[in-house]
């Protein structure tokens, strides 16, 4: 397919399954072609290419491994110089597991905050030049998927996650201003709106009694962010340096 340079580039991070699927095939039904990273869900990943350009955009996928700091540099840079336009980057991909204090290790506290807060920032970093020259109305778009239990509703045995997931809200906070006025970097923070396939909150009632203090009763799907994402991305023209709760009103419970 010859690329219409008139349609906008969006890289996702962590493209392949559950949000990231729902996120890019989101800005691809609005009109972006796609490129999303996975680590190592190629067959999953090519079929979520095969979608997107069904939908009628080009879309690619790369192997990223975000887990290195030594590594991210250079793999920033390969990402910056794939297309000759980025006009949105999603920070989607994402690491989650319990830390409890007494397993806790620094390897694995490293490791957390590689993935969730520094590889946002490198990725950032070298697209910024191309997301400056982006000609949608509002600019540039970064968009971090954050989480509403470490902005003060934290998880008991999860102080490594939140820390770091902290850490990336602080990134969004503080490049908003830097990157101002050609790019704007928001987050939006999830409740549930994909159950972890296994360990914590994989069975039915602990997700009942996550639920129970839900005030719309039901948790959220990966469309419900997708569209977040998306407006944050193609149509909050004057917002930057904001969270969104996408959480069915659980921060107030």
């Amino acid at each position: 397919m010859t690329s219409d340079r008139g349609r906008p580039t969006a890289l996702v991070t962590g493209g392949a399954r559950r949000v990231g699927r729902a996120i890019a095939l989101e800005l691809a039904r609005a009109g972006c072609d796609v490129v999303i990273t996975f680590n190592s869900s190629l067959d999953e990943a090519r079929r979520v290419i095969d979608e997107c350009v069904a939908l009628g955009v080009e879309a690619d996928c790369l192997a990223l491994r975000l887990d290195d700091a030594r590594q991210l540099p250079a793999a920033a840079r390969t990402l910056a110089q794939m297309r000759p336009r980025w006009d949105v980057l999603v920070h989607n991909a994402s690491v989650y597991e319990p830390s409890p204090l007494a397993d806790l290790t620094a390897q694995r506290a490293l490791h957390d905050y590689t993935v969730n807060a520094l590889a946002p920032l490198l990725l950032t970093r070298a697209l910024a030049p191309t997301l400056s020259r982006s000609p949608l109305p509002g600019g540039g778009a970064v968009v971090a998927m954050a989480d509403i239990h470490a902005m003060g509703r934290p998880r008991k045995d999860f102080a490594s996650y939140s820390m770091s997931k902290a850490a990336l809200v602080e990134m969004v906070r503080s490049l908003s201003r830097d990157l101002a006025p050609a790019v704007r970097v928001n987050a939006i923070a999830p409740g549930v709106v994909a159950w972890p396939e296994q360990g914590h909150e994989s069975d039915d009632a602990a997700q009942q009694a996550y639920l129970k203090r839900v005030p719309l009763q039901r948790a959220g799907t990966p469309e419900d962010a997708a569209k977040a994402v998306r407006w944050l991305a193609l149509e909050a023209a004057y917002v930057t340096g904001e969270v969104v709760r996408i959480d069915g009103g659980r921060w107030l419970a």
